[in-house]
């Protein structure tokens, strides 16, 4: 079934340990920003606000750090493996990565 959010039409099978390894890192982040929801909408000082969004950005840094240990040792491996990676790929998403 075709991802309506996906960019690509490639896709990445996974282990469901590795899912339910990713989804309580998603959760615990999703857990963050509604706290930091409330955090604005109960007019909590600015740098509690601030604070609470500088966690939750390295939880998300962490995913991605994570997901991208995974895409270079399972799919990019594959890939070259297969005479079928292209490293502009890799390189572009480790640009977007560093923004």
């Amino acid at each position: 079934m075709p991802c309506e959010h996906c960019l690509s039409e490639k896709r990445t099978e996974r282990s469901e340990s590795e899912k339910k390894k990713l989804i309580n890192r998603l959760s615990r982040i999703e857990g963050q920003i509604r706290g930091i929801r409330q955090m604005v909408e109960n007019d909590a000082y600015c740098v509690d606000i601030l604070t609470q969004s500088a966690a939750a950005k390295s939880a998300f840094s962490a995913f991605n750090r994570e997901l991208l240990r995974r895409h270079i040792e399972g799919c990019v491996v594959r890939d070259i493996k297969n005479g079928e990676e292209d490293l502009d790929e890799l390189m572009d998403i480790i640009g977007k990565l560093m923004k």
